[in-house]
């Protein structure tokens, strides 16, 4: 029997079910057809963040970020990079502070940019500070996953 997961789709936010052994086959979304893996980060609001994070089945990275801030800046350019190396194993995203105050708040993000990495919509790490290499971005995600 193969194991079909629950992928949150980044367009639309309907969950999906796709086998496991179809994640790296480019799946589409089966409302929106658009696909589901993009390798980029998504940029996400505080009820897409509750989605993905709440009914994926998939690990979800989040750069928690402002467009004001000076390290978030440098650090975009490899989490882009990490986002097309951990992707489909992984839902790489994006939260704005400023946009999201709330959401922040709730989660206690004191700083930023702040990394955190949540699976089975718990947190299970976080990285307060710029990682400017996506090899770092990429090493730091896999190594909470094993």
């Amino acid at each position: 029997m193969t194991e079909s997961l629950h992928v949150v789709c980044p367009h639309c936010q309907t969950t999906n079910r796709v086998r496991a052994e179809q994640l790296g086959s480019a799946p589409d979304c089966g409302r929106c057809k658009q696909a589901l893996f993009t390798g980029r980060p998504v940029a996400l609001d505080e009820a897409a963040f509750e989605r993905q994070v709440g009914r994926s089945q998939l690990p979800v990275l989040v750069d928690f970020w402002a467009p004001w801030c000076g390290p978030c800046r440098t650090m975009a350019p490899a989490y882009e990079q990490a986002a097309a190396a951990l992707e489909p194993q992984v839902r790489v995203v994006k939260v704005d502070t400023e946009q999201a105050q709330a959401l922040a708040g709730r989660l206690n993000i004191r700083s930023i940019p702040t990394l955190a990495l949540f699976v089975g919509g718990r947190e299970v790490a976080r990285q307060p500070g710029a990682l400017t290499r996506a090899a770092d971005i990429v090493a730091w995600a896999r190594g909470h996953l094993r």
